[in-house]
Parts: C-alpha cells; sequence; structure tokens
C-alpha cells in the first residue's frame, strides 16, 4: 500500500557538525563522542517546507537586523489556540519572548520576592526546579504519585506544604518527562488549591500541540483560573524550530502579564531572534497536517519501542505517554543500581539518554529517551540496548 502521508518522517538527516548539541555536545555532556543520541527534546526531522521556504525567502534579502512583531503573527498565534484547543485568547493577552526557559526564569522574580517558596512537582524537566534556585528562592517539591507507571498529583502533600511564603506554582503540561496529559477536573482541583492560597500558576504548556488524548489549557477552563495563570509557550518543540528563540507568554490577567513584562524587559528576553517571527507564522499558519501526521509517526515510535522491549528487553518498561515524544524508561527490574544503568547504556550500549536523575530524586533508575527519529535509527537504538540489558 502506497504512503499517502504528505511528510516523510523516515528520511535520515545528518546532523552531526552542524553545531547540534544533541550530536556535536556528547563528549562535554557524556564524556563519550561515539554514542547513539536519544536525549535532547528536539527531533531528527526535516522542519517542514511551508517553515523553511519562508526563512530562505527572507534570508533572500541578505539583511539580517533587528526584527519587529507584526499582527500576523498574533493572528497566527490566537487562531492556532482557538482551532486546536478552543482557547480565546486576544493580542493584549500575548507578550513575545525568546524562550520558555527564560521566560520561566523571569515568573519567579516577578511573581515573588528573595527566598519565597516555589512549588514544583517532580519528576520534571530540570530547568523548572533549577532556576528558582538560580532566583534565590526556595525550592518546595510535590512529588507525583506513580502508580504502574501512571502518575498523578499528589494533592494532599501539596496541601500540606504550602505557607505564608508559597508564591508560584510550576505546572508542566503535558508533563515533561512522564507524558501526562492532565484532565480538566485534575487542573480544577490544583488550581481551586492556588485560588484559595493567592498562588499563582505559571503553566509550561510548551508540548501542548504533540498529545494522542485531549489537551485542556489551564487558563482556558474559566475566567478564575484565567485570572491566576502565566501560560509559557512556542512553536519550537512541535515544528523542531527551538533553535530559532521564538516564545510567548499569554495571560489574561493584566496586572500578571504587566508584572512580567517588567521583569523580561529588564532582562532583555523580549528580543526575539529574526526568523523567529517568521518560522513561528508560518507554522502556525501551514502547520495542521503536518502536526496530525508528526503525532501519528510518533504513537507509532512509541508502540514499536514498547512491543521491542517487551519481547528482546522486559525488565526495561514503561506506560505509552500521552504526549511528547518522550519516553520515561523504568530499569528498576533490572535490579541494577542508577550508577550501574548509566554506566551500561553509555559503555555497552553507547546511548546517551537523559539521566532521570536530573529531573528529581523520584527519577532514580529512570531515563528519558527521545523517539522523535527515523523507525529505522530508533530500532538500531534499541537494538543496542536491548544486548546489553537482556
Amino acid at each position: 500500500m502506497l504512503n499517502k502521508n504528505k511528510y516523510n518522517f523516515d528520511e535520515k538527516i545528518n546532523r552531526k557538525g552542524t553545531n547540534c548539541t544533541k550530536y556535536d555536545g556528547l563528549k562535554k555532556y557524556f564524556g563519550y563522542e561515539d554514542l547513539n543520541p536519544l536525549w535532547v527534546a528536539d527531533m531528527d526531522f526535516k522542519t517542514p517546507a511551508f517553515i523553511n521556504d519562508e526563512i530562505i525567502k527572507a534570508a533572500q534579502n541578505s539583511v539580517y537586523g533587528y526584527s519587529i512583531d507584526d499582527e500576523q503573527t498574533y493572528n497566527a498565534i490566537i487562531s492556532w489556540q482557538n482551532i486546536r484547543h478552543n482557547w480565546q485568547i486576544e493580542q493584549k493577552d500575548i507578550y513575545m519572548i525568546n524562550g520558555v526557559v527564560p521566560a520561566y526564569s523571569a515568573c519567579i522574580e516577578a511573581y515573588s520576592e528573595i527566598d519565597d517558596e516555589v512549588i514544583v512537582q517532580t519528576p520534571v524537566y530540570p530547568p523548572l526546579f533549577k532556576s528558582v534556585k538560580a532566583n534565590n528562592r526556595k525550592v518546595v517539591i510535590n512529588k507525583l504519585k506513580e502508580k504502574n507507571g501512571y502518575y498523578t498529583m499528589d494533592l494532599e502533600d501539596l496541601k500540606s506544604k504550602i505557607t505564608k511564603k508559597t508564591k508560584i506554582l510550576c505546572l508542566c503540561s503535558p508533563h515533561n518527562p512522564v507524558g501526562r496529559v492532565w484532565n480538566k477536573q485534575e487542573l480544577e482541583e490544583l488550581a481551586k488549591i492556588c485560588i484559595e492560597n493567592n498562588i499563582i500558576i505559571v503553566s509550561d504548556e510548551i508540548h501542548s500541540d504533540i498529545t494522542f488524548k485531549k489537551f485542556t489549557p489551564l487558563a482556558s477552563i474559566s475566567e478564575e483560573i484565567a485570572n491566576i495563570t502565566i501560560t509559557l509557550n512556542s512553536a519550537g518543540k512541535t515544528f523542531n524550530i527551538a533553535g530559532l528563540n521564538c516564545s510567548y507568554a499569554i495571560s489574561k490577567n493584566k496586572e500578571i502579564l504587566n508584572r512580567f513584562k517588567e521583569v523580561a524587559q529588564k532582562r532583555e528576553i523580549n528580543s526575539v531572534n529574526f526568523f523567529g517571527y517568521i518560522s513561528t507564522k508560518a507554522a502556525y499558519q501551514n502547520g495542521a497536517i503536518y502536526v496530525d501526521e508528526l503525532k501519528q509517526y510518533l504513537k507509532e515510535n512509541m508502540e514499536f519501542t514498547q512491543d521491542f522491549l517487551l519481547e528482546n528487553c522486559p525488565n526495561i518498561n514503561f506506560l505509552l505517554p500521552e504526549a511528547t515524544y518522550l519516553l520515561w524508561l523504568n530499569f528498576k527490574k533490572t535490579t541494577l543500581s542508577h550508577e550501574e544503568i548509566k554506566n551500561k547504556l553509555l559503555t555497552q550500549s553507547k546511548v546517551a539518554l537523559n539521566d532521570g536523575v536530573s529531573f528529581g530524586s523520584n527519577g532514580y533508575s529512570y531515563f528519558r529517551l527521545n523517539v522523535a527519529l527515523p523507525k529505522d535509527a530508533l530500532m538500531v537504538a534499541l537494538e543496542d540496548i536491548s544486548k546489553s540489558f537482556k
């Protein structure tokens, strides 16, 4: 049967020697160069032509000076959020910035004082707690509950840890690395606690378009929840344009957004890459079919990985994620220590995965694997892993 898909995700792209962190940073971050890299959360797929063509068109002018946002960029974001997620926002609710992580750090400064408390729900994307410490705030850990690989929020633990100094809750939605898409009820229950305690929620929703079940933007649920929320997002993960450094913050609360703007301007993170505006606009104007086909390919890669491990290496397991292209591999059945697992992956399997410990203390015996690569290349990596962990 002929492949009727418009986009080819099986094409292999040579990224070595392109100043690519995932490939050219192996020696720096892992101590070895001869590793198969399945770590950094970007994709080994070509950025689609409808974005690349616009970048080339802009480059033909041969001037790369300072850039400014335009109404078309805002309209593209507004339309995308409305059509894909049924979230109605306006241009006045949006503020363009050069990255979700810099914006997140700015939020810590904007909504809290030195020595105030910020809640993070581990295991979670490392900058969410590293930025808290860098801003001289106190990290309060609210560990997710895990049962048979499925993670839920521990709201009783959350409530027990809130004090008068607790100012911010950092939400990762969808969650990286455990792959949860929080449902509306979970989000409502979380928000209710934050409303009662005057806690602002900073919601990182950068993976919101790579979901395999209904995604609900937190701030879309109600006016009351929107009033305590600032949302951080970008087209970077979905369209593989993270290196172009274009993101945006959204809040319906004018005061919350203005406080963020003040810090963003002080930190000079409101100047977006020349190609960032161009690529974001093109992505949201033309990307619907691409995203649908991408998600189908990623889902097949995940299912293939699950079947492969079950047949060839049953002592490594994971629950199929509800979002992202990242697998939270559980190595506990190997009975090896975390360091032993890490050493085998690097020296025997020759693969680079993200170390679970970097996501929090409940990441021991876990490693994160990125399946956003051609299936043939994924198979090679899985075979190398299975040989070391039979």
